[in-house]
């Protein structure tokens, strides 16, 4: 299995931005145009594009609708988009216009048979994003922590067709600290499930180290945000690392 990468377009107010562990006043806005910022990422040479809607995660519904768009006009590389997709009538209308695959987060937890009858009506488009503080399972935008376990969760979506899931440490969201390697290899060990890593990436040593997991499984992949942004982390170093 190839080690993926999905670098980020968050999408606040219409604007490409990072945000500090969620934390929506800790904001840093990096291209105002989404489409020129996915357009980029195409040219860097990355396949895939992993955007969230911030402003809709917080809504609980899709807030950035022409920014996703105009993204989706930009280019032709595949996209995941997550963030206030709550319904079917969501996940539906967001394939229809172009979305490769649907993340649901809060939905994962409120209503996880959505999420299944989701994930076997429509194999291979629909993935699990798995937020965590401490471990503990985090919702709404990540403004609360539920008492579920990431671990509990990712087992509860075993056999119906989720595509994968996106495991992010909230603690190291948008830090450069480093990657969670120790968290997320548990949960790829866990569950048959591909697991993707999301929170921390600093540089191209957590490529590296990612794919260096000794486990039961390999990880399947990253996200790439807030080092790819500053320059910390080069596209061709990345995409080499990867391969």
């Amino acid at each position: 299995m190839s080690f993926q990468l999905y670098p980020a377009i968050d999408l606040k107010d219409g604007q490409c931005v990072r945000l500090l562990r969620g934390e929506m006043d800790q904001v840093t806005s990096y291209n105002p145009n989404p489409g020129d910022q996915a357009n980029r990422f195409k040219t860097a040479g990355f396949k895939n594009l992993h955007v969230v809607d911030l402003n809709g995660a917080f809504e609980g519904e899709s807030a950035n609708t022409e920014a996703v768009k105009a993204i989706l006009e930009a280019t032709d590389v595949p996209v995941q988009l997550g963030g206030g997709i709550r319904t079917r009538a969501h996940i539906d209308a967001w394939l229809e216009a172009g979305i490769s695959r649907v993340i649901l987060g809060t939905a994962a937890l409120r209503n996880p048979e959505l999420v299944k009858d989701a994930a076997r009506a429509l194999p291979g488009q629909i993935v699990v994003g798995i937020d965590a503080k401490d471990g503990m399972v985090a919702v709404e935008g990540w403004a609360e922590t539920s008492d579920m376990s990431a671990i509990d969760l990712a087992k509860a979506f075993e056999g119906c067709g989720v595509a994968a899931l996106i495991v992010t440490d909230i603690a190291r969201d948008g830090m450069k600290t480093g990657v969670n390697v120790g968290f997320t290899g548990a949960l790829a060990d866990a569950v048959s499930i591909p697991v993707i890593a999301s929170g921390g990436v600093a540089s191209v040593q957590d490529i590296h180290d990612l794919r260096a997991h000794q486990g039961t499984r390999p990880i399947a992949g990253s996200i790439l945000g807030r080092a790819l942004y500053d320059g910390d982390l080069k596209p061709e170093e990345a995409l080499e690392a990867a391969a």
